[in-house]
């Protein structure tokens, strides 16, 4: 079995069910580091591993979980750049 296959698989799962938080992207990220080194150990000699598809199929979501998590980042600062800028203007407005 290839070191960290399960690893990546349980990473790839939980940074899907976790992307809406910020705890998603730095399980994807984690699961990528891992996969990538696995994938290495993979490619060099592939007569002597198994477990290659549960690898792989973590890795890509992993990939997926990093997306989400990554537009769910880009939400959250979006609507914070948009309450500062209303706050902002409330507060220029009762300066007045």
């Amino acid at each position: 079995m290839l070191p960290n296959a399960t690893a990546v698989l349980v990473l790839g799962i939980c940074s899907i069910v976790f992307g809406c938080l910020f705890v998603g992207l730095i399980l994807g990220i984690i699961g990528l580091v891992l996969g990538n080194k696995s994938r290495k150990l993979y490619k060099e000699n592939p007569a002597i591993w198994e477990g290659y598809n549960q690898l792989n199929a973590g890795w890509i979501m992993s990939i997926i979980g990093l997306a989400i998590s990554a537009l769910y980042t880009i939400y959250y600062i979006f609507w914070i750049v948009i309450f500062g800028a209303a706050a902002a203007s409330f507060w220029n407005m009762s300066q007045m």
